[in-house]
């Protein structure tokens, strides 16, 4: 039987792991105490020998949304070889474009899905912001991360942004989305669920005069008990959409005594792992189900 787990990531340029803990070497060292062997792995080596592998723990694939085509091979790639893999490998595709969050719409959840435009496309800002409520939008592309190409514009500048966004059409396609000034005068709430059980909650809050919560843009973090609206709606995002995942992280902001969906995060989110104390005797626990009780991988500590 294979022995080793590999622990999907990415070759790091600085962009994204920087005034937060390393949870690739939290997740090794959580295997390395149940007794599993482990290596570190990056999607996109081209020496890989992913057949070698009992299972692939994917968790900080960062850059896919740089290589997405080739991420997408990689996807298929995988496939081939039927090796256990965590998340589902299907749940990361359909994850990895934002196109979800209308599914989610469509399905009759609370979600700022906001409005679709396509690669290709030539947007009239005039006309486009005529069809939309409010004076602030956040204009993102579909398929992306740790807020990249992401800006925030205001009504009256919209023709001065006009001729960058088709640029960037050229290339990608995007979503505009109604400016939430929760996530500024509150924060982005994330509450993590493991093997579907919630493990713990934390709210983000971004930096002073900036509308990005993620740490790495300042954005600070700390740990919260989500009330009952929210965490009923949490749960039942994750049975509709996580109930075979490892984890599952939704973000989402609470506005006029609801909570709504920005992100239902599957693919490559920061678990919080350091800066909540159950965190990792929670992931641990899902770890050790889904590893070596339902896999049987091979343990030296429950041997």
């Amino acid at each position: 039987m294979k022995k080793t787990v590999a622990i999907v990531t990415y070759v790091s340029k600085g962009n994204f792991d920087t005034n937060t803990a390393d949870e690739n070497k939290i997740l090794g060292d959580l295997l390395d105490q149940m007794g599993i062997s482990n290596e570190l792995v990056a999607w996109s080596d081209p020496d890989a020998d992913w057949s070698k592998y009992s299972c692939l723990l994917v968790k900080s694939v960062w850059d896919y949304f740089d290589y997405y085509s080739e991420f997408l091979t990689w996807i298929d790639e995988m496939k081939k070889l039927e090796i256990p893999v965590l998340n589902d490998l299907e749940i990361l595709r359909w994850n990895s474009n934002k196109d979800y969050l209308h599914q989610i719409e469509a399905a009759g959840f609370d979600v700022i899905a906001g409005k679709s435009l396509e690669r290709g496309s030539k947007v009239d800002i005039k006309e486009l912001f005529s069809g939309l409520e409010g004076e602030e939008f956040v204009f993102k592309p579909k398929i992306s991360g740790g807020a990249k190409n992401t800006f925030r514009v205001k009504r009256e500048d919209g023709l001065g942004f006009e001729e960058k966004l088709n640029a960037l059409l050229e290339n990608e396609d995007f979503l505009v989305q109604p400016y939430i000034k929760e996530v500024a005068e509150v924060g982005e709430y994330s509450l993590l669920f493991f093997n579907s059980k919630f493990s713990h909650a934390v709210l983000k809050t971004p930096a002073q005069n900036d509308f990005r919560v993620q740490h790495y843009f300042g954005g600070k973090i700390k740990q919260i008990e989500p009330n009952s609206e929210m965490m009923a709606m949490a749960e039942k995002l994750v049975k509709a959409y996580g109930t075979d995942s490892l984890y599952v992280r939704v973000d989402g902001i609470w506005r006029n005594n609801r909570f709504f969906l920005m992100e239902l995060e599957m693919i490559e989110p920061y678990l919080f792992l350091d800066e909540v104390p159950k965190a990792k005797e929670n992931y641990a626990a899902a770890l050790k189900s889904r590893l070596i009780d339902q896999l049987q991988i091979p343990s030296t500590a429950w041997a």
